[in-house]
């Protein structure tokens, strides 16, 4: 099936027709909000009447003071909650990452000399070269000669054994 594609100016309109609705939604919820408000607001909280002497109003204070700290009450109690379960989520993730198991990330393959590796865990307060082989001892390999001639006759080989043979044997 072939779907015909919208033309452009049809699709503009559409547009416009959506965000006129979608704004006029929104200002209804405003307006639903502020009426919400005066409500709550007329049942809960009367409006104070002025009329009376200092007594009167001295006691509409107090009463008012009196609300206040109830109202403060409740609100630490309910933060001392969220404090609580925020904790216990928090407790709980912890749970479940231990019961998961953490997955090692592949390490990388740092090419570091021992300079800048003692400079990284040391800090740059301490300056400390590490020239590993500068403490080397210098050996030198010497090569045994072997003599050709002892290798190429082995008769004097024989007769060299003989000899030393007689050694102990006159001893």
């Amino acid at each position: 099936m072939s779907e015909k594609k919208m033309h452009s100016s049809r699709r503009q309109h559409l547009k416009s027709l959506i965000l006129q609705i979608a704004g006029s939604m929104l200002e209804q919820e405003k307006q639903d909000k502020i009426a919400e408000k005066e409500a709550y607001m007329a049942e809960h909280c009367p409006s104070p009447s002025m009329a009376g002497d200092q007594h009167t109003l001295m006691e509409m204070c107090k009463k008012l003071n009196a609300l206040i700290d109830q109202v403060d009450e409740d609100r630490y109690d309910i933060e001392a909650k969220v404090l609580k379960a925020d904790k216990e989520i928090e407790d709980l993730k912890i749970k479940v990452v231990d019961l998961r198991g953490v997955k090692k990330p592949a390490l990388k393959k740092v090419r570091m000399s021992a300079d800048s590796m003692l400079q990284a865990l040391l800090g740059s307060k301490h300056k400390v070269t590490m020239d590993l082989r500068s403490n080397l001892k210098q050996v030198k390999k010497e090569v045994k000669e072997e003599s050709t001639e002892a290798v190429g006759d082995w008769r004097k080989n024989i007769e060299d054994k003989a000899d030393r043979k007689k050694m102990f044997e006159t001893s």
